[in-house]
């Protein structure tokens, strides 16, 4: 006698599913969601809720299909309406993901924040910055675990405090320009003795001196106030100085709003502009082979000749930089500014495809 197969049926099947759980009152509460949404609603990119939730039920176990008690989900929420509950558990549970996928999450943030560090810090017997692979064997060594729940930024501040605890590593100065009267200059001068800063260039305009000087980052906050105190002000020119003359201006350090960069234009900025003009204008009828001896700077990340000072801080700026900085993280190759450019719309067009995947 055949036996016959019975399938069932009435049974919905969740698949691709993410599950954010959430304990409250000893409790546990599950939701399950679609897996590549829960980022994208936590961060604000969607705002649907119907597209994050395969459905406004809560478990007490997804996996095994057990559904929340109405009288446990009224003790842990004082309700049961499921679709309040529902946006309770997205926004403060935890989300589950896979042993390799945590892993790569965890290698790709500790990647970010050894980057991080890297632009920021220097070794202070060369004053140049230290090579990403470095400062990762250095995190290492400081046994840094990385916490997913908190920006990496703010971790990369606390690495860099505990790396100067146990090794030759200091914060790269910033370059800032201080406009007071000439009766306050003495006060300024007293406090940038105290924060050890060092004065690059000094101009006076009349009664205004203008002066250019490099500090640690730590004491901008104190600048500001100081400033405002002497009724001066001051402008930053750059948030990152080595002596390879990079320059990361990117956002602000201090988990504050960046304050308005101006272009840099001390004197000796002034002399060469004025010198490769000359030099561009006595060459206009000698061909190539003198343009060539004017003085080119040269991004060792893009392994591009970028032109004159100013050419060259406005490429720090580029995407093409940015995307490059981002491959060399990653031990990759540089790409030219038209390989950038498709690459990039390379990426866009998969991030579409993805509908926002992370």
């Amino acid at each position: 006698m055949s036996k016959t197969l019975v399938q069932p049926i009435g049974q919905k099947r969740l698949t691709n599913v993410a599950v954010v759980r959430l304990k409250k009152h000893g409790m546990r509460f599950e939701i399950a969601c679609y897996k590549n949404k829960v980022l994208s609603w936590r961060s604000g990119v969607e705002k649907d809720i119907d597209e994050v939730l395969q459905s406004q039920t809560v478990y007490s176990n997804v996996s095994k299909g057990v559904l929340a008690k109405s009288k446990d989900l009224v003790k842990a929420f004082g309700t049961d309406d499921q679709s309040k509950i529902c946006l309770e558990i997205l926004d403060k549970g935890e989300l589950q993901v896979a042993g390799k996928e945590r892993e790569m999450q965890f290698s790709s943030q500790f990647r970010d924040i050894a980057t991080i560090v890297m632009e920021r810090t220097i070794n202070p017997e060369t004053l140049r910055p230290y090579t990403i692979s470095m400062i990762e064997r250095l995190m290492h060594e400081i046994h840094f675990a990385v916490d997913p729940n908190s920006n990496s930024k703010k971790q990369a501040l606390e690495v860099i405090r505990e790396l100067q605890n146990q090794f030759p590593i200091k914060r790269a100065p910033m370059r800032l320009r201080f406009t007071l009267t000439d009766q306050n200059f003495p006060s300024l001068l007293e406090k940038l003795n105290v924060w050890s800063a060092s004065i690059r260039s000094k101009d006076e305009n009349g009664s205004q001196i203008s002066a250019i000087c490099e500090i640690e980052p730590g004491f901008y906050r104190d600048c500001e106030a100081l400033m405002r105190n002497l009724q001066g002000r001051v402008e930053v020119l750059a948030y990152s100085v080595n002596a390879e003359g990079d320059t990361q201006v990117e956002s602000y350090d201090e988990l504050e709003e960046a304050p308005p960069r101006i272009p840099e234009s001390d004197e000796s900025v002034l002399k060469l502009r004025e010198k490769m003009q000359k030099q561009t204008i006595s060459s206009s009828g000698k061909g190539s082979s003198t343009e060539s001896e004017v003085k080119q700077n040269k991004c060792s990340t893009c392994n591009a000749v970028v032109g004159d000072s100013k050419q060259y801080r406005e490429h720090f700026k580029s995407e093409w930089h940015k995307h490059n900085l981002k491959r060399k993280t990653r031990n990759l190759p540089p790409l030219t500014a038209e390989e950038c450019l498709a690459d990039v719309d390379l990426d866009d067009s998969k991030a579409d495809l993805k509908d926002y995947s992370f």
